[in-house]
């Protein structure tokens, strides 16, 4: 009995994968809720800060305002009530104090002046007074001596500050002055002061919170990113460990089947059970190749793996490597032409050499039977310019961005493949300091292109050894370098 790779569970595998594993998706909500509310948080630590200190402000100016015109006010009814006081202390016996100015009301309007006998008898007035004045509450108390200052209202609600104080004539008489001043100026300039103390507040805390909403997004960008990264990582070890798991289990499932084979046929001769022997050993291949390019990978993520730097020649490296793939492309009915052109440059030749191997694998499975991969090598200023072309479908556009990813394979793509040849690809690249890119050729097929610098090799702090990492030509995009050269296929191209 031959048990043959079943493809379609590969495809299974593959979908199940791509479909079944909601990969973080959690996590990735929790942080997402986190940042919203820490976000939020500064934006009230932000704007409650701002409010405290604009409370403090608002009345500390409202208070020394208001205390300033207060005084202002009061200086000006003692000053005035002084003065009187003075004209009654120093007067003669025959001569009254109603002999006082009595045009005081009209040439300081707004201030209001009566005198009281101490029999509580008004014995000298201003032209006009407001109704409640004299004040009898600030007369009785200034009457025991000392003076007395009060704000009331008229009954007709016209604000009053009164002032009160008690005067000795030469004959030992007690008089009471008080003065008086309308208000209403003061309180309208009081209530303006408030209402754009309270309008500059409120536009002020409304910036403040805005401004705090947007330095708290700028600020929590950096967290952002790196959350971003540890849950991309974590979809990515995620993704691995299930892709690889699906990738081994299909051939382990042939290998079980064959020794379950093996095993009822025991007794027979070894050619009348060769096709499960076969089977296991094509399955203990794709096994142990698997099993390289996943430890290659998880090496290169540790940073364990080490490029020996020498200098070398690009054109003799693709040819020794194309040389080795003739008979896979012979099978597939697809030529390999190589046209190189000397390139040297300083690199790893085994690295090198695994590069040009897994670009020109990968032209040959997409090739059509009977068309050719044509390979280029050719030099550039400061750098190496390796090129293969196939004769295949192409690349889809959506695939495009996914072509370096680990255990990504196409729907459309060939048997056999596992997924990582690209993604080693890009690190061989990227350890070199170079670029790689792909794009779709316009008479058909895809082109592979990759520039290395002839220069010392990328140090490791400054390329990334995860495959997954952006490349240089955008995060994996797979467009052409803008200034990246086109050639066209010379007639003295011949086969590898």
């Amino acid at each position: 009995m031959r048990i043959r790779n079943p493809l379609h569970l590969r495809r299974a595998a593959k979908n199940e994968t791509a479909a079944g594993l909601p990969v973080g998706r959690n996590g990735v909500e929790e942080d997402a809720h986190i940042l919203r509310r820490t976000r939020l948080r500064l934006m009230a630590w932000s704007g409650g800060i701002t409010l405290v200190i604009l409370l403090v402000m608002g009345v500390a100016i409202y208070s020394a305002v208001s205390n300033l015109v207060t005084n202002d006010s009061v200086s000006r009814l003692r000053g005035y009530a002084d003065l009187y006081g003075r004209a009654i202390s120093g007067k003669v016996p025959s001569g009254p104090p109603q002999r006082l100015d009595p045009e005081f009301g009209t040439r300081y309007a707004g201030i209001f002046i009566v005198g009281l006998d101490s029999a509580g008898q008004v014995f000298m007035r201003t032209q006009s007074l407001p109704p409640g004045v004299p004040v009898q509450a600030g007369v009785k108390a200034a009457t025991g001596g000392g003076a007395d200052v009060r704000e009331v209202q008229t009954g007709r609600g016209v604000p009053l500050r009164v002032f009160t104080e008690s005067v000795q004539d030469p004959d030992g008489d007690i008089y009471v002055l008080q003065t008086a001043s309308d208000r209403t100026q003061e309180v309208s300039l009081l209530n303006l002061l408030l209402a754009v103390l309270v309008g500059g507040g409120a536009s002020a805390l409304f910036i403040s919170v805005l401004a705090g909403y947007l330095y708290a997004g700028r600020a929590l960008v950096p967290i952002r990113a790196s959350i971003e990264r540890r849950q991309g990582a974590l979809q990515r070890q995620r993704e691995f460990t299930a892709n690889a798991s699906h990738e081994l289990r299909t051939p382990l499932t042939v290998i079980r089947a064959s020794v379950e084979d093996l095993r009822r046929n025991r007794r027979s001769r070894v050619e009348e059970v060769g096709e499960a022997l076969d089977d296991i050993d094509a399955e203990v291949r794709v096994v142990t190749a698997l099993v390289e390019d996943m430890l290659l990978l998880a090496r290169t993520d540790s940073g364990v793996v080490q490029l020996d730097r020498e200098p070398l020649d690009l054109a003799d490296v693709a040819a020794e490597a194309t040389s080795l793939l003739g008979s896979l492309g012979a099978d597939r009915q697809v030529a390999v032409m190589l046209d190189p052109m000397p390139a040297p440059l300083s690199g790893d030749p085994i690295r090198l050499r695994q590069l040009v191997t897994i670009l020109v694998d990968n032209a040959i499975r997409h090739g059509m039977p009977g068309t050719s991969v044509e390979v280029r090598v050719r030099p550039e200023p400061g750098a190496a310019m390796l090129e293969v072309e196939d004769r295949g479908a192409g690349i889809k556009p959506e695939d495009l961005p996914r072509l370096w990813d680990r255990f990504w394979r196409a729907d459309d793509a060939p048997a056999g493949g596992t997924g990582l040849g690209l993604a080693i690809a890009k690190w061989i690249v990227d350890q070199h300091g170079g670029t790689i890119g792909a794009n779709n050729r316009d008479g058909g097929g895809a082109r592979f292109w990759v520039r290395l610098p002839v220069g010392v090799l990328a140090s490791a702090a400054q390329v990334s050894p995860d495959p997954n990492a952006a490349s240089a030509v955008g995060g994996g995009d797979a467009a052409p370098d803008p200034v990246e050269p086109h050639w066209t296929p010379r007639e003295d191209i011949g086969p590898a």
